[in-house]
């Protein structure tokens, strides 16, 4: 009987720790590493393309690129791009680009809050732009489970995921993400 009850708390416990680890910061969004990123159109809002639809994916072609991914902008998507653009500016040298791409099905509405962010934070090195869509281009497997998807290639090859469920974003995992720009430096 011992020896059942032993085994019903090891299984009692397995299933909680399997329920916690399948929490929200455990959603899978994006291309996977190894996976090659395809091209997409975005609305250039700040970038040197600014008020045209271009590819970044395209126009970065094998270069070391973060692109990220976001439904909103909130003060830890703030943060994030901050720190990716101080990366791009450092990693200028290795020929690091990046992007912010916000999904939204209002564009008109989102175009000036881009705008506002960029002068505000002084974003100079990651061009803010917006796909017209709440889920983003089809190729990317992007989850509606997602608030931010971090994605990380370079010579067209993904290195690097990160996706956070809303609210999971916070400055532990800006930092986690920052360190990661480090796998597609050649």
């Amino acid at each position: 009987m011992r020896k059942l009850s032993l085994v019903a708390s090891a299984c009692f416990a397995a299933a909680v720790g399997g329920l916690l680890s399948a929490s929200a910061a455990d959603i899978t969004s994006g291309l996977k590493p190894g996976d090659a990123p395809s091209a997409f159109q975005v609305q250039d809002v700040t970038g040197p393309a600014a008020g045209t639809k271009l590819c970044y994916r395209c126009r970065y072609g094998g270069n070391p690129v973060v692109a990220v991914f976001t439904h909103k902008i909130d003060d830890n998507v703030v943060s994030l791009v901050k720190k990716v653009d101080e990366e791009v500016a450092k990693n200028k040298d290795k020929r690091m680009k990046a992007f912010v791409v916000l999904l939204t099905d209002d564009p008109d509405h989102a175009e000036p809050k881009l705008k506002a962010l960029a002068e505000k934070n002084k974003i100079e090195n990651v061009p803010l732009t917006i796909f017209d869509g709440p889920m983003g281009p089809p190729s990317y497997q992007l989850s509606d489970k997602a608030d931010v998807t971090v994605l990380m290639w370079n010579k067209s090859d993904v290195k690097v995921n990160h996706a956070y469920a809303p609210g999971q974003l916070s400055s532990d995992s800006i930092a986690e993400i920052v360190k990661d720009t480090s796998k597609i430096l050649d």
